[in-house]
């Protein structure tokens, strides 16, 4: 079976990157995720990138540079995940479909969150980055 492809913006601001908790009633309650969501039929990846942050966080992103692909099982399913720098026209975020929490996080303070397995391998990369 084909994996289901999902993209995720890492949005940088301030030396800081944004991370969603998602909310209790979620797939993957409690663990913390670059959000996004599922490219449907048709879609390009920043298409869809834009797309699930306008409907989940109501805030307009440009979708930038490729970071990094992981592939995660999801209970029967795989999810290929493809996350991509990010910059957010707004300046803060109000309220989520998916998530009960938020932070900018700093590289220190990245490691401390309890990541969903699909964003590890982004997670190791901006950290690098945030670091540089």
């Amino acid at each position: 079976m084909e994996p289901i492809v999902v993209v995720a913006a890492v949005v940088k601001r301030d030396g800081k990157v944004l991370a969603c908790r998602r909310a209790p009633h979620k797939s993957l309650g409690g663990y913390w995720e670059f959000p996004g969501g599922k490219v449907d039929p048709g879609e390009t990846d920043d298409i869809a990138l834009a797309r699930e942050m306008l409907e989940e966080l109501n805030v307009q992103i440009s979708v930038n540079e490729f970071i990094e692909k992981s592939i995660a099982p999801a209970g029967d399913l795989t999810i290929e995940l493809r996350g991509y720098w990010a910059t957010m026209a707004e300046n803060d975020i109000s309220s989520s479909t998916d998530h009960d929490e938020f932070r900018w996080v700093s590289s220190a303070e990245i490691e401390g969150l309890n990541w969903a397995p699909a964003d590890l391998p982004i997670v190791t990369e901006v950290k690098r980055v945030l670091s540089a």
